[in-house]
């Protein structure tokens, strides 16, 4: 299978980002997942995805997003949820924490998230949400006791000055190594190119995983050839971006060198989601064996494949 860790379908247009057009849906969401995709010359599917809110919507924004506490963090996730509760087959909840809510309310709602709905991952965003993670360990600490304590994973955003720089969250990382730790984007966003931090760290500390998506293709194949194979995991970050070229930088670690490193797929399928499956308790899945193979599967959920 192949599991997406960052996904954002809203109702209503990133309050930040401000992108252009109408509202990213789920419904929109689904159709780009659904491709089809072409690995290694057969089409797939992205299976399932993990969905958050886009950032810009997590903040105070006057007159649109402007309740407080506990009723703000619902308003904010409000979308997230019912797009997981309809769509349970293809979307994995994660949780938003915005400790300028409220840290007690914050660390109420993953526990409620976690129970009612399932969610199984927290994502911090230090930058849009205006803290240094060095510092405001008070702020952070309770919320990761919650997901220490509920089993549940940590996506951090990274590649942003001034917060959200991927080794400013190792005092926080240290403190709680039965977390896993999923550093976003591979260091590199609008603020620069961090990738070799989050290396360094996932290949130094046992909690810390690196998501795929924003890291330069020579990069990856780079890190492909020293990091634990469980410790590279696919994220596109849609929007902005669009799956197909991120699931296509990791096809090309199947490429002979010097661009690839003659990866085998069934190598390529624990990066695109199996490594993800084992995380979350999912049944990991075999690389379809065939084209054929592969246009079944799909012609079984629904998706024609174009003569």
């Amino acid at each position: 299978m192949i599991i997406d860790l960052s996904c954002y379908p809203t109702d209503l247009v990133d309050l930040a980002w401000r992108h252009d057009g109408p509202p990213f849906t789920g419904d929109k969401l689904l159709k780009m997942m659904d491709g089809p995709y072409y690995v290694n010359g057969k089409p797939r599917r992205v299976d399932m995805a993990f969905i958050q809110p886009p950032q810009g919507n997590t903040i105070y924004t006057h007159e649109i997003m402007d309740l407080e506490g506990k009723a703000a963090i619902r308003q904010y996730m409000g979308y997230t949820e019912k797009m997981v509760t309809e769509h349970p087959d293809r979307f994995l909840g994660c949780f938003v924490y915005n400790p300028r809510y409220g840290v007690q309310n914050g660390v109420d709602e993953i526990e409620r998230y976690a129970k009612e709905f399932d969610f199984k991952m927290v994502q911090l965003q230090a930058n849009m949400h205006a803290y240094r993670p060095d510092r405001a360990l008070d702020w952070l600490r309770p919320a990761m006791k919650k997901c220490a304590e509920l089993g549940l994973m940590v996506k951090v955003h990274t590649g942003d000055g001034p917060y959200s720089i991927p080794t400013e969250f190792y005092p926080i990382i240290r403190e709680f190594p039965e977390v896993n730790f999923i550093l976003a984007h591979f260091g590199v966003q609008t603020g620069g190119v961090y990738v070799f931090e989050p290396m360094q760290m996932a290949l130094d500390t046992p909690s810390v995983y690196v998501e795929s998506g924003w890291c330069l293709q020579s990069r990856i194949v780079e890190f492909a050839k020293v990091l634990p194979k469980h410790k590279i995991l696919f994220g596109s970050d849609t929007p902005p971006n669009e799956p197909g070229m991120w699931i296509n930088l990791l096809e090309v670690l199947c490429h002979e060198p010097p661009q690839g490193l003659n990866l085998s797929e069934d190598d390529l399928e624990d990066y695109l989601g199996n490594n993800l499956a084992r995380m979350i308790g999912l049944e990991p899945t075999k690389p379809p064996a065939s084209v054929e193979e592969a246009e079944a599967y799909l012609r079984q959920h629904g998706i024609s494949i174009a003569a």
